[in-house]
């Protein structure tokens, strides 16, 4: 993909999209709902192993995940690892590793100062001698710390496949790309990688495809790229705070925010090039100053007539995760399956299509419970 694409030009459709101007003027393209409530593995299943780990994806799909959740970021020779930032001190032992002392920088990422280890200044071969750590040590234990390597891609991609033949359907991979912006500027775009990569391998040609990304230039030119032979691939355009930005949007000086994202005229321009969106849980129910939840917003409803799902991220199953209501005893940390099943509901009552969660196990639950 060349460094003057359609995604790095904000006249192309980006900013054009700013949703007073022609919004109205055609109707978005009708899609088919989802027939069921889709139960995504949120890096895995992060709850009982170190997220974006095979060991993770495999327990969530044994759970009964629907689709599991890879976040995509570039090694310094074009590979695409798991890795939920590039940033990777706190989620691998690269710290143990005199080796890569000197390694350790600071970098401005989306316009944020980061300290640290950055996997696009390190080959695939270097980051293949890290082990994988827990990211929320305190929360959830350091038990399985330094058993599993970062995997690629490729591997994620293999891996599912062999367990979907196991349980003789196929799982969905719903990878997201991370900082997309920030790659392309050093040479390292990864739009057309990754539709190489899943044009590569059989399973990914008619297996569930949805690529994520909060920016929506890379969402625009994929959807430009994609014709009648990727029919399994989707998109799903992430929505941020209110008031933030796309990256791409803020780094050509656009004004376009995520709240005028949402609105009717915001997401029947989204669904010009994007199947659903995935916004946070509390831009569908938000939370009440005490903690607990309030009454839902019309985004569900908004989005659906605009032709778009909606895949709501994340649940998660510790209290201090859960509106107040639904907690069991005092203990932030305590996981109330209980709890998170009861939430849920409460989100499957508005008509979501799909959620990410970090224990499919639960998510699995509240569905079928339905």
């Amino acid at each position: 993909m060349s460094r003057l694409c359609p995604i790095t030009l904000a006249a192309s459709g980006m900013l054009a999209m700013s949703v007073g101007a022609h919004a109205d003027e055609r109707p978005a393209p009708e899609r088919p709902l989802a027939p069921r409530v889709l139960v995504i593995g949120h890096r895995g299943e992060p709850v009982r192993r170190p997220e974006h780990t095979l060991a993770s994806y495999g327990l969530a799909i044994a759970d009964g995940a629907d689709f599991i959740e890879p976040d995509l970021v570039m090694t310094r020779d074009g590979a695409m690892v798991a890795r939920h930032e590039n940033e990777i001190g706190g989620t691998t032992d690269v710290v143990d590793h005199a080796e890569f002392a000197s390694r350790r920088t600071r970098k401005t990422i989306d316009g944020q100062e980061v300290d640290g280890w950055f996997t696009e200044d390190f080959s695939l071969a270097e980051l293949k001698t890290l082990r994988a750590r827990e990211r929320l040590p305190r929360l959830r234990g350091t038990a399985w710390d330094g058993q599993f390597q970062i995997a690629t891609l490729d591997e994620i991609i293999d891996f599912v496949a062999a367990a979907s033949a196991r349980l003789g359907h196929p799982v969905g991979i719903i990878p997201e790309i991370k900082h997309g912006s920030y790659f392309r500027t050093l040479g390292l775009p990864m739009e057309d990688r990754l539709l190489a990569t899943l044009a590569a391998h059989r399973y990914t040609r008619t297996a569930p495809v949805e690529i994520q990304s909060f920016e929506l230039g890379n969402l625009e030119y994929l959807r430009g790229k994609l014709g009648p032979a990727q029919a399994n691939i989707r998109l799903l355009q992430l929505i941020g705070d209110a008031q933030a930005q796309p990256w791409d949007v803020a780094a050509a000086g656009g004004t376009l925010d995520y709240a005028q994202m949402t609105t009717p005229a915001g997401l029947r321009a989204i669904a010009r090039y994007a199947d659903a969106i995935g916004p946070s849980l509390e831009a569908i129910v938000p939370r009440t100053a005490d903690g607990h939840l309030g009454p839902p917003t019309r985004l569900v409803h908004d989005a659906h007539a605009a032709g778009l799902e909606l895949h709501t991220y994340t649940f998660r199953p510790e209290n201090q995760f859960l509106a107040r209501e639904f907690w069991r005893g005092d203990a932030p940390h305590t996981v109330n399956e209980a709890g998170l099943i009861a939430q849920i509901q409460v989100y499957l009552a508005t008509g979501i299509d799909a959620f990410f969660t970090d224990d499919a196990a639960i998510g699995r639950k509240a569905v079928d419970a339905r």
